[in-house]
Parts: structure tokens; C-alpha cells; sequence
């Protein structure tokens, strides 16, 4: 074997993944290494950034030592990231981390969101976002009330602020590059969609200086060049882009419509428009990816807790093995015997965006069990989706005839076929479990030119497995309708008194 790869870098919210992928357009090699949240305290999830870079590392080393060994070049590095992630470091070439990461996930922001009330029709106008505390704008508004380090640093005009993809780039060019591409940056709710700039006015309302800000390019782009690992050293980094974002590029499909759900720690919906919509009161406008002078908008949905409320409920019932014995029990039972569990414990997202609701398990009984509360969960994620997908359908009055599915939980049949029956739609699970480095990897590929246009990649395989709906249509009306009442029933557990 021998040739050029690019080493595509997926790092997520609990594991960081590596891809290498030659011009074939198809993985060689791939690593993965976990990474861990922190919570200290009720509602506060950080990571550490110095981690972040670490796992890097390692799922570096593992395939540059793949890469030596079959005689392959690494011509370019490829980032996939998690998004509203928000990172602070002082500006020099040792990168200095202020404090930990606040997760896309952790809801301390949102006091700020709720002082910024009187500007919510604004910045929906302006970012195609909804004033809540996954946006990273107010994260970086928090520390900088909070954290007097990142006070000094703004004061000095040292401090640097960044989601994920940022980071990482200032660790591989040794704080040479401050830079985002657009995907990333229309995650902050700073961003305008249409003059694709900063906002001023924005930057303004959420106290955030432009300066402490990344320079925002073309998601395939030349970013800035690797000086800080020898195995890679003088390697372009010639894409970035949102992990949920490089997901749909990887799936193949860029004709408007086209819709996917990535079913990880919490999910996306995205669904490719053919222009920047009018705005949406239940979904997010966003842009999708951009190469050239192409910006691509999508709409999306996004769910909080998808993945890790399969892992709440292990954990709650003291699982050994939180995720995995989980769905073992789930795929115990053949349903959940009338258990709805809506997993509001930090709010729900879309289509709701409701950060007061609560969790809520309704319909128990003397008979039900473990594996009943496990399977639930498992509902749980498929009846979310259909939330999502049916407020999609309602905005853009566009039937859509499938669901994509990508993500680690899309490797239980059970649940495909369940997410199947309650849209009552065919759903095409990918059979790409990397779709999110894959698809950072194309678009890398562009830039090096590998390829010239997305018709050149359309022609890449893109294997998947379809689940077709057999539910009768009364049992999954009945159904979804409990899973409605049992969502007003968690908004209104959280409603103010």
C-alpha cells in the first residue's frame, strides 16, 4: 500500500476518533480513544481542554505509526469537532487553556439568555438561532462575569476565544492560527448568516470583543500548517467544519432536502435548503458547510439528551456498564409496556426549546421493570427525532420521503426500526459508523484537490441498510400522542409557579 491520506480528526463529546482516508475517497485506518465530562457541580458539564488536545495525540500516534508502516503520506489534516463547546486561552505558542471547557451540554448560561431577553427576535433574525444556552455566545458572556483570569486576559488583548475546532487548531500550529470555518462559527449566535461576518451589534449585546474572536473561513480552506507534532510537521490543515455538520456532507447526498439525524450523546436533525429560509420559530437556521464561494444553509434541530439518557438511566439504576447493560435490558422486552420517559433533565431542545422542562416517567405500574425504563429510553430517542423531523416538514412544506441515520446508536436495529414506525418513513442507517471525519476528510479533499466538485464525490459509496415502517398506522398514532402529553407534562413540571 502506498499513497496520500488525509487524517481526518473527529473529536467528540466522549470519544475522539481518527480517520485516515486516501483518494478513493474511502478509510484505511481508524483509532478512537474516550474522553471524559466533568460535572462539579448540579448542571455544570466542562471538559478539559489540555484533554481535548491529548486525545488528539493519541489517536494521532496510533495512525501515523499505521501510516509509516504501509508507506502512507499524510497530505492534509481534516477537523470534525464538537460545536457549542466554548474554549478560552491566552494568544502565544504554549496555547494556555484558562479554566475548563464549558460543554455544549451544561446549562449555566442560561441567566445570561434569560437577561437578553429583549434582544431574542434580533439575534434569531441575525444568527438563525434561538436565544438558549446551547449557543456558545453565552458561554463566553459567563466567563468572562465569572472567570477574572479571562477578564485579565480580555483587558490585555491576550485572550482567545474559540469552540472546539478553534482549539485544536491553535494547538496543532502552535497558536500561529486563530481561526473557524463557517459551520462552526454560525453554532455561537454572534454570527451573521447573510453578510457572513461577526455582527457588531451582537458582539456588543453579549460583551464580547472582536478581537478575542477566530477569523472565519471557507470550511475547506487552508487553516494554518502542523508545527507542533514531529509525525506531522509542515501538514496543512485544509479542513474544519461541526461534527454534525460533516456528517450530512458525509452521507453523499447535497441535493436540497436532504435530511439526516446523527443519534450520538445528543442529536441533530439537518436538512439541506436551497437557500438561507425565512426563520423559524421551533428549528435553527444554520450553514451546512462552504468551499470556494459556496455557503451552503441547512435547518436544524437539536436534542440534548439523546445517547446520554440511555446513560443516565444505567447510571440511575446502577448499571455496571451504564450505555451497554442498558440496552441489553431494552432489548430484553419487545416494548416498553406503555412507559414514557421524556429526558428533560437539562430542558428540551427542539422543537421546543424549553430550558424549564424536567424529566418525567409517566404510565408506571406494579408490573413494569428495569428493562421496561431501558426500552423507553430507547423510544425516547426515536419519538425526539419525530419531533424534530415533523417540525421540519411543517416549516419548509416539504414532504420528506426518509431519514439518513448516522451515530453510534443507529448500530441497534430495534431502534431503526421503531424510529421507522413512528415517522412512518424508511429510514437508511448508514454503514459508515465515521461519518463525521469521513465527511471532514472530502472536503479536505477539495482543498488539496483531490476532487473537483460534490458530483465527483457523489460517486464514492455510500452503503446503507433500510428499515421499512410496519407498525400499524393506530397503534403508532396512539403512541405518539402519549409521547406528546408526556412532553407537556415535563414542560409544565419546570413552568414557573
Amino acid at each position: 500500500m502506498a499513497g496520500g491520506v488525509v487524517l481526518a480528526i473527529d473529536q467528540g463529546t466522549t470519544n475522539t476518533k481518527a480517520l485516515l482516508v486516501g483518494r478513493g475517497g474511502l478509510p484505511v485506518f481508524r483509532a478512537s480513544v474516550p474522553v471524559d465530562l466533568l460535572q462539579p457541580h448540579s448542571n455544570l458539564i466542562e471538559q478539559a481542554p489540555s484533554d481535548l488536545w491529548q486525545s488528539v495525540r493519541a489517536v494521532i500516534k496510533q495512525c501515523a505509526s499505521f501510516a509509516k508502516d504501509v508507506g502512507l503520506a499524510v497530505e492534509g489534516i481534516a477537523i470534525s469537532s464538537q460545536r457549542e463547546t466554548a474554549v478560552a486561552w491566552r494568544a502565544g505558542r504554549d496555547v494556555a487553556a484558562i479554566g475548563n471547557a464549558i460543554s455544549w451540554q451544561c446549562r449555566r448560561s442560561a441567566e445570561v439568555c434569560d437577561r437578553l431577553a429583549p434582544h431574542h427576535l434580533l439575534i434569531r433574525q441575525v444568527t438563525g438561532l434561538p436565544v438558549d444556552p446551547l449557543a456558545t455566545a453565552g458561554k463566553w458572556t459567563w466567563l468572562l462575569e465569572h472567570s477574572s483570569e479571562v477578564r485579565s486576559a480580555a483587558e490585555s488583548g491576550q485572550l482567545r476565544f474559540g469552540n472546539v475546532d478553534a482549539w485544536l487548531l491553535a494547538n496543532f500550529t502552535g497558536g500561529e492560527s486563530h481561526a473557524t470555518d463557517h459551520s462552526n462559527a454560525s453554532r455561537t449566535a454572534l454570527f451573521d448568516l447573510r453578510s457572513l461576518k461577526w455582527s457588531e451589534e451582537l458582539l456588543s449585546i453579549f460583551g464580547i470583543s472582536r478581537a478575542a474572536l477566530p477569523e472565519v473561513k471557507s470550511s475547506a480552506s487552508q487553516f494554518g500548517t502542523c508545527t507542533t507534532i514531529p509525525e506531522l510537521d509542515g501538514v496543512p490543515v485544509v479542513a474544519m467544519i461541526g461534527d454534525s455538520h460533516a456528517a450530512l456532507f458525509g452521507h453523499g447526498s447535497y441535493v436540497p432536502g436532504a435530511v439526516k439525524a446523527t443519534y450520538g450523546t445528543g442529536s441533530s436533525l439537518m436538512m439541506l435548503t436551497p437557500a438561507l429560509l425565512e426563520e423559524s420559530a421551533s428549528l435553527a437556521r444554520t450553514i451546512a458547510w462552504s468551499y470556494g464561494d459556496r455557503v451552503q444553509f441547512a435547518m436544524e434541530g437539536n436534542i440534548t439528551m439523546t445517547g446520554s439518557a440511555v446513560q443516565w438511566v444505567g447510571e440511575f439504576l446502577g448499571l455496571t456498564n451504564p450505555i451497554a447493560d442498558t440496552v441489553a435490558l431494552a432489548n430484553s422486552v419487545p416494548d416498553s409496556d406503555g412507559i414514557v420517559f421524556v429526558p428533560a433533565m437539562v430542558g428540551l431542545g427542539a422543537p421546543y426549546w424549553d430550558a424549564n422542562a424536567r424529566g418525567t416517567i409517566s404510565n408506571l405500574g406494579r408490573s413494569h421493570t428495569a428493562a421496561h425504563l431501558a426500552r423507553a429510553a430507547l423510544d425516547s430517542i426515536a419519538f425526539q427525532i419525530a419531533d424534530v423531523f415533523l417540525a421540519m416538514e411543517k416549516a419548509t412544506s416539504v414532504a420528506m420521503p426518509t431519514l439518513r441515520a448516522d451515530g453510534g446508536a443507529t448500530r441497534n436495529s430495534d431502534l431503526m426500526q421503531f424510529q421507522s414506525d413512528i415517522l412512518c418513513r424508511p429510514v437508511l442507517r448508514s454503514s459508515n459508523e465515521e461519518l463525521s471525519g469521513l465527511g471532514a476528510a472530502w472536503l479536505g479533499g477539495l482543498t488539496l484537490g483531490w476532487w473537483n466538485s460534490l458530483d465527483e464525490i457523489e460517486y464514492i459509496p455510500h452503503p446503507s441498510e433500510r428499515f421499512e415502517p410496519s407498525m400499524p398506522a393506530a397503534k403508532r398514532e396512539l403512541l405518539y400522542s402519549k409521547w406528546q402529553l408526556a412532553v407537556d407534562r415535563a414542560r409544565l413540571q419546570g413552568a414557573p409557579a
